[in-house]
């Protein structure tokens, strides 16, 4: 089977790379891989293709920094051509970014198959355009790679079923990577002697476009620095221009943007995570730590019933409230709400035997 898998952000990227390496089991696969540049982390670039021998991609787009119906169209007519020169039997696609949608477009009407890994996830909120994409990437897919047993709830409720489409619950990669890049995890130089603080990040459009919502969670964060344990904040730059054009002040340990394998490094040594990030509240959980979510709902619904995470307003009060709750709290995991780290391979192991 030739295999075309795109990735755009760092998760995917890092998610791709470890089902890669599952394929390579697997000589009946041949994966070629785009990136189009939406996100890309060059201090992956060592660890990935030297450490862990995980292949380049093949094609590298640099397609980034401009606006999501700018990006998406440009996105979408570069694969279109790869897809056409390449000739692949389906097209592999991770999660909900903009590069998401445009390989699961261009896949689309060109008629081949589309793959769907993460598919299922729901926020119920449209207004977040990761929604959007996801689900779109689902309409137009074959198969469905969900990571719990509620996406495949959430498929089942739109109608999409084994009956119409390939739905299998395989797990999720996340904790395969997570569990994979543990042991390479670092830390930034500066941050070499912190020990017990809490971990925050803040770039959710919800939370950032609202002055109110930022000025409220923020307070919250200078508080918990100033009273419950030191905050560090890797500041997204989009964040950071609207604190300072709102003149907000921010009290607490900022640092610039980490990569996958220093975010790894804090989160092994933090006593709470506080977020309004999808992905930063699953792999709070892969390393038992209590989770706060800055947002008005979340498409890791099982995290919130296991009690390993709870939602918050944007109100210094309640934030403060939870986290004092919450801090230096462990959260166990039986390996069973995410599959245990053995995603990646029962999704080979699907395709594998398919046939072409």
């Amino acid at each position: 089977m030739k295999l075309l898998t795109v990735v755009g952000a760092r998760p995917q990227f890092v998610k791709a790379g470890v089902v890669s390496k599952a394929f390579a089991a697997h000589p009946s696969i041949d994966e070629i891989v785009v990136h189009t540049g939406q996100h890309y982390d060059p201090n992956m670039s060592d660890i990935f293709f030297t450490e862990l021998q995980m292949p380049r991609p093949d094609y590298q787009l640099n397609i980034n920094g401009s606006s999501h119906g700018a990006m998406t169209g440009r996105m979408l007519m570069e694969i279109e051509r790869i897809i056409q020169d390449s000739n692949p039997d389906r097209v592999l696609v991770y999660g909900d970014t903009n590069s998401t949608l445009a390989g699961a477009l261009a896949a689309a009407k060109l008629h081949v198959p589309v793959v769907h890994v993460e598919a299922g996830l729901r926020s119920f909120n449209m207004k977040m355009p990761e929604e959007i994409n996801r689900v779109l990437t689902d309409r137009i897919s074959d198969i469905l790679f969900c990571p719990t047993e509620t996406a495949i709830s959430n498929l089942r409720n739109e109608g999409i079923s084994d009956g119409n489409v390939r739905v299998n619950h395989c797990g999720d990669v996340m904790e395969d990577s997570a569990k994979m890049f543990a042991p390479f995890s670092t830390v930034p130089a500066n941050l070499e002697g912190y020990e017990n603080f809490v971990l925050a990040t803040l770039h959710r459009a919800e939370n950032t476009d609202d002055p109110v919502r930022l000025a409220g969670i923020i307070a919250g964060l200078n508080s918990i620095h100033e009273t419950i344990a030191p905050v560090i904040l890797p500041l997204h730059p989009r964040t950071h221009a609207v604190i300072q054009k709102l003149g907000i002040k921010l009290n607490v340990q900022t640092i610039e943007p980490v990569g996958y394998l220093d975010m790894l490094g804090l989160l092994k040594r933090c006593s709470l995570v506080i977020t309004d990030s999808g992905g930063l509240q699953k792999e709070a959980f892969f390393f038992h730590k209590a989770c706060v979510t800055v947002r008005d709902q979340t498409e890791w619904v099982e995290l919130i019933e296991a009690g390993a995470n709870q939602l918050c307003a944007p109100q210094a009060e309640q934030i403060i409230a939870l986290a004092q709750e919450n801090i230096g709290r462990t959260i166990s995991d039986d390996g069973e709400l995410y599959g245990g780290g053995k995603a990646s391979a029962r999704i080979a192991e699907c395709l594998a035997g398919l046939e072409d």
